[in-house]
């Protein structure tokens, strides 16, 4: 296919080698198959800010460090340079949540560094060397259902171990091949200590990845999985080995009616979103 006009640079300096087809769309950036010498990988084209429909991108990027107090300022105005840096850091947070779950022993992408904007990145594939399916576009049986949702809640853990709360999990941000899930697009991570919405996006995170994997075996839909892990990461005793029953009983005699609200809050955004993933989809399906 035409070289489209970000890839251009990585293509003229020798990083890719060819442009073989357009995989999808998203809300923050359009990947791209490409081929890079004998290896086929994926190219991450990151939209600009005026074209990213990711909803609160400012809530996400609360907590976030950046390199200098100008930096900051520059930010903070909106000037050109700030916009720039702003752009820079939002890459910059999937770039550092990868390789820090990576060597964490999350299941992601393997990432071969960023240019200009486009993220150079494993091509998830099954055995056959066809994409790799989103956990959405998969069924499977109850006992595969209970084994994945533990592999995945284990995986969580391990991410708020390091501090990161994906921010946006679902199973449109799953993908599955012959080995297991895999989790991807990570530019909105954010800081589980420093973010004052980490706790509630968390909670949706866990929940999301119980509604999914419920439609399969029920009794996931009674787990408290997303209570038990955050309350063990508060009292310090979260650990990559922590076992986890999916149980929990709030010590409270209150109800926290702003938490329950915050959560039906939280569903209703998250079905939406659904809904505009479903139609981003079935249009990429059509080019």
């Amino acid at each position: 296919m035409k070289i489209p006009a970000r890839l251009q640079p990585l293509f003229n300096d020798g990083l890719i080698d060819e442009v073989i087809s357009r995989l999808m769309s998203g809300k923050e950036a359009d990947i791209y198959i490409v081929r890079c010498g004998d290896t086929i990988r994926c190219a991450k084209v990151y939209k600009d800010a005026v074209k990213r429909s990711f909803k609160k991108a400012a809530q996400y990027q609360e907590g976030r460090k950046v390199r200098s107090g100008r930096q900051a300022r520059a930010m903070e105005k909106r000037s050109n340079y700030g916009r720039k840096q702003q752009e820079e850091v939002w890459q910059n947070a999937e770039i550092n949540a990868l390789s820090t779950l990576a060597r964490a022993g999350v299941r992601v992408p393997e990432t071969y560094g960023c240019f200009d904007g486009v993220l150079l990145m494993e091509l998830v594939t099954d055995d056959a060397g066809d994409v790799a399916p989103r956990l959405a576009d998969v069924s499977m049986s109850e006992e595969q259902a209970i084994e994945d949702h533990a592999l995945m809640m284990h995986y969580i853990t391990l991410m708020l171990c390091e501090g990161i709360v994906h921010g946006d999990l679902s199973e449109f941000n799953v993908l599955v091949d012959d080995y297991g899930p895999v989790i991807i697009d990570l530019p909105q991570a954010v800081n589980a200590a420093s973010n004052n919405s980490a706790q509630a996006m968390f909670a949706r995170d866990v929940n999301n990845m119980r509604r999914y994997y419920g439609q399969y075996a029920p009794d996931l839909l009674n787990t408290q999985y997303a209570n038990e892990i955050w309350a063990l990461f508060e009292e310090g005793e979260l650990t990559p080995d922590s076992e986890l029953s999916g149980e929990f009983e709030d010590e409270g005699d209150d109800s926290d009616v702003d938490a329950v609200l915050e959560e039906i809050k939280a569903v209703l955004q998250e079905d939406q979103q659904r809904r505009e993933r479903l139609r981003e989809a079935a249009d990429t399906s059509d080019l």
